[in-house]
């Protein structure tokens, strides 16, 4: 009977000299999957990832607007005289914020089944308009003198008093950028 050899660990035979690369070729097949496979790895993880990154830089932005950091804000209202006329027009009281509960109380007036009520809610209303418009014709009179005090006649901006004046149309609590000063704390 001949001997078998008795088994030898496989560490026994394992190339110690470091020539070798230490892993098996690659077949063509598995070469050929390989080159196939997208460089940039579209896996849901890095979607999510992304996703997430952009949420996050939108309400930085957003917050940013809110406040009124230059960075963030759109080309409308960037700028030291915009600025200006927001906390003027922040600084006060205006009828143009009161034009949509006015509307409310016509469109609540138009259900009630007296003819009275509903006409006289209307004529009410476009009454109410009308001053709304005259107040904001003075606003934008007032800005444009205060920034030529303040700044300059023949550094003014064109259409501060239009932006003054659709400032003040917003409700206070709509606004953006968000109010910097409280009412009655008037701009230096």
């Amino acid at each position: 009977m001949a001997k078998t050899p008795a088994a030898v660990p496989a560490d026994e035979y394992a190339d110690t000299s470091g020539g070798g690369k230490g892993r098996a070729t690659p077949t063509r097949a598995e070469q050929e999957a390989a080159r196939k496979r997208p460089l940039v790895a579209d896996t849901k993880e890095a979607k999510s990832r992304a996703r997430a990154e952009l949420a996050a830089s939108r309400d930085k932005a957003r917050l940013g607007m809110a406040a009124g950091d230059e960075r963030y804000l759109p080309a409308r209202d960037k700028g030291p005289q915009r600025k200006y006329v927001r906390d003027f027009v922040d600084s006060g009281w205006h009828l143009g914020e009161f034009v949509m509960p006015m509307m409310v109380l016509v469109i609540i007036a138009t259900f009630i089944p007296v003819a009275f009520f509903q006409y006289w809610s209307f004529v009410g209303l476009w009454i109410f308009i009308l001053f709304v418009v005259g107040d904001m014709i003075i606003l934008s009179m007032r800005v444009k003198k205060k920034i030529g005090d303040k700044f300059g006649a023949d550094r003014r901006e064109k259409g501060l008093g239009w932006y003054a004046a659709m400032r003040s149309m917003q409700m206070r609590f709509m606004r953006l950028p968000k109010p910097q000063v409280k009412r009655g704390q008037h701009p230096a």
